[in-house]
């Protein structure tokens, strides 16, 4: 089995690289699939193989919240983000000034972005959502949990980003008071 950790960062592998038009040049409508569709089904087959490889191995229908959540602490092995314990004088420091023990783990957006894309392929593959593991409560708050953490060992936030608000013109009047401001502000700009 590739380790999780390829299945689930490598943006091109073998299995994706194959898919799509044939190299031939014929004019077909099939095209490859997007980067997201690929990922989500190297790590839709990565947990998979997963449950294959667990002792007892388990169907997907028997899998729930608990089962997601020890897969998620299995990929952490695979981490490449550097999570401060209590101990560690660099505690809540963003940029260490040298190394420590502390370990390596899977970052909360990295998690994050990989359990969306599971529960999506879940769905995809037959599955209710009301009955859907990846969106277990449990899974959820485990996700929390690893956010504020991490957010705490790492002297990170991770607040969402404010959306710009988006100002719609009515009339071809305002359209051109606001070029002109545009155009005015910009000269300012380049005048200091």
């Amino acid at each position: 089995m590739d380790s999780p950790h390829d299945s689930h960062s490598s943006p091109a592998s073998p299995s994706a690289a194959g898919t799509g038009a044939s190299a031939s040049g014929s004019s077909s409508s099939v095209s490859s699939p997007s980067r997201y569709e690929s990922q989500k089904r190297r790590d839709w087959n990565t947990f998979g193989q997963y449950l294959r490889n667990r002792r007892p191995p388990l169907s997907l229908a028997q899998c729930g919240g608990a089962h997601v959540l020890e897969f998620l602490r299995y990929l952490d092995q695979f981490g490449k983000t550097k999570v401060h314990t209590q101990g560690c004088p660099f505690f809540g420091h963003p940029n260490p000034p040298a190394p420590c023990p502390c370990p390596l783990r899977q970052a909360w957006g990295s998690l994050d972005a990989l359990v969306g894309r599971l529960r999506a392929a879940y769905e995809e593959n037959g599955g209710r959502p009301e009955s859907n593991p990846f969106g277990d409560r449990s899974v959820r708050l485990y996700l929390r949990e690893v956010r504020e953490h991490q957010a705490r060992a790492r002297g990170v936030s991770y607040e969402k980003k404010k959306r710009k608000k988006t100002v719609q013109i009515k009339t071809r009047k305002s359209f051109c008071m606001v070029s002109i401001f545009i155009l005015q502000e910009k000269k300012k700009k380049e005048n200091l």
